[in-house]
């Protein structure tokens, strides 16, 4: 009995040897070491095992550089901020040191033809979403820095998911306004030398100093106008693409560096769009007496064409195009 103890004894001793020495050699070994392995292996292309059959199945970790991340937090939610905001505040100011741009004489009482319903309901169609997907994208983009310390976890979650289904559901009438804009439009949309003096004295628009009492020419769209549409134009595409990849991940199937990308531009984009469209949306209602009724019924005071298009208005008269309210 005495033997059986003994070798029971020596048993335990060597086990016990054991654990102790791979523990000793555990801790002799830093964790840092071994995570550093795994690390240098996985950015060297090791691959694992998975049940999944996406593309990227067998890619365990990003490696593309994380940083771009903090792109999205430091510099492009306070950038769509102050597009938003920091535009009309600057508007705001403007029109209260300068005043608007007046017509001369006042309206006319004629409504010349300038756009027809169809040009105005694809106007419509572009700018409607537009301004939502701009609102939601606030709320997407820059909400968790800017709202979301203020405000209850229940209403945040609840005003994320609502702006995550109107910013999808509004991605697609947008897209085609700004195609159909895009292509329709263009042909009214090409730079002229005339367009330089526009600019140089910004539109006639500012009421004193030496700009005061200047109308430049400007044709069927002036030089602002062109800005803002070729501005829409190409970041719209770019909105557009990145979009259709963010928004139908699984029929396009993009790496998580393209994603990431899409992300980044679709963001940038976005900002520029915002902050031209305050510029469109101000000029149009506040600082253009008569321009408004340009895109509510499709015609402009006589007034205002010769104003604020002379060429456009006098190639119509010489051609024999134009057309009153009264007779269209």
């Amino acid at each position: 009995m005495n033997r059986w103890f003994k070798q029971l004894g020596l048993v335990l001793v060597v086990a016990l040897t054991t654990a102790f020495s791979a523990v000793s050699f555990a801790q002799s070994t830093p964790a840092a070491e071994t995570e550093g392995q795994i690390w240098s292996q996985l950015k060297a292309g090791a691959t694992g095992e998975t049940t999944s059959q996406g593309q990227f199945h067998n890619q365990p970790i990003n490696t593309y550089d994380l940083r771009l991340l903090d792109v999205r937090s430091d510099w492009l939610a306070p950038g769509l901020m102050l597009a938003l905001f920091g535009m009309i505040i600057i508007f705001v100011i403007f029109i209260k040191i300068n005043g608007i741009s007046k017509l001369h004489g006042g309206f006319s009482g004629k409504l010349v033809y300038r756009w027809s319903k169809f040009d105005v309901s694809i106007h419509w169609l572009g700018a409607i979403p537009c301004l939502l997907l701009i609102l939601t994208g606030l709320v997407l983009l820059s909400g968790r820095y800017f709202f979301q310390p203020y405000i209850g976890e229940g209403m945040w979650a609840s005003l994320v998911y609502g702006a995550k289904q109107v910013h999808d559901i509004m991605a697609i009438p947008f897209m085609i306004g700004w195609a159909l804009m895009t292509v329709l439009w263009a042909k009214n949309q090409m730079p002229k030398m005339y367009d330089l003096k526009w600019m140089m004295v910004v539109g006639g628009y500012i009421n004193f100093g030496p700009f005061k009492g200047k109308h430049p020419d400007a044709g069927f769209a002036n030089a602002g106008e062109k800005m803002w549409f070729w501005a829409f134009a190409v970041f719209g595409l770019i909105i557009s693409a990145s979009g259709m990849l963010l928004l139908f991940p699984n029929l396009f199937e993009p790496s998580r560096e393209l994603s990431l990308i899409a992300l980044i531009l679709h963001s940038i984009s976005a900002i520029i769009i915002c902050a031209f469209s305050i510029v469109h949306i101000f000029m149009a209602t506040v600082m253009s007496e008569g321009g408004m009724e340009c895109m509510v019924s499709g015609y402009c005071d006589e007034t205002w064409a010769s104003q604020h298009h002379n060429l456009w208005f006098d190639e119509i008269k010489a051609n024999g195009t134009l057309k009153y309210k009264d007779q269209a």
